[in-house]
């Protein structure tokens, strides 16, 4: 299980995460909800080590990483796609992929047999570069990526987030196949709400910075979505 118990979050001055406690069960989906500004994307930041600095801790099955710099918390199996995917426009689909497998246990630095399993496209276009993608294809890149690290937690972060319509639904059914086939546990950030029930197990809301509920998805009621998600 990985957890984070009182954790304050800040760039330079600026706190932004505020007392946060929360466990994400193993092998299932968390989905991260909340309004805009809220501090979603910084939860996963500072899991991954990429804030300027916080305080508390955040444990892996039991093993302290709150002081761990990133590269050794994706060693340790964290792995994160982020808003907006940042892939290398001028490396081909190939490079990019393996940018994530420095992560990687030696000897399996390598593009994933699963990569063209689930991406069919990126398979079969490995020399191109990632900058001539789509946005939908640069997202499976991105996704891509991070599974080269061979993780056992994806952060997920709006991961459907301007794409064209066409390949929402694909990217939506490759991450929940992702949990159910191969027990990949996900923390996914996600403003659609219909596909965050559809796929979450658990959800956590956010409202200034602090976890405000939590539970089962069974548990998010309309009041709670009124509250805290309605604008």
């Amino acid at each position: 299980m990985l957890s984070v118990a009182n954790i304050d979050s800040y760039y330079a001055r600026s706190q932004i995460l505020h007392r946060v406690t929360a466990d994400i069960p193993t092998g299932e989906i968390t989905a991260v909800l909340g309004r805009n500004g809220v501090g979603k994307t910084t939860f996963l930041k500072t899991i991954m080590g990429l804030t300027d600095r916080m305080s508390g801790q955040i444990t892996l099955d039991g093993k302290p990483l709150g002081t761990e710099p990133t590269f050794r918390r994706a060693r340790a199996g964290i792995a994160y796609v982020p808003q907006g995917r940042e892939i290398v426009p001028d490396f081909t689909v190939r490079e990019n992929i393996l940018m994530g497998a420095f992560a990687a246990p030696p000897g399996e630095r390598e593009v994933p047999p699963l990569v063209g399993e689930l991406f069919p496209y990126l398979r079969d276009n490995m020399n191109r570069h990632g900058g001539l993608l789509s946005g939908g294809q640069q997202q499976q890149l991105a996704i891509a990526r991070a599974l080269a690290a061979k993780p056992s937690i994806l952060l997920l972060d709006e991961p459907t987030e301007g794409i064209q319509p066409n390949i929402v639904e694909e990217i939506e059914n490759i991450i929940i196949r992702l949990n159910k086939e191969l027990g990949l546990t996900i923390i996914l950030v996600e403003q659609n709400l219909e596909f965050a029930r559809r796929a979450g197990d658990n959800f956590v809301m956010m409202e200034k910075g602090r976890i405000v509920a939590s539970g089962r998805m069974s548990d998010l009621t309309d009041d709670l979505i009124h509250r805290h998600l309605a604008v």
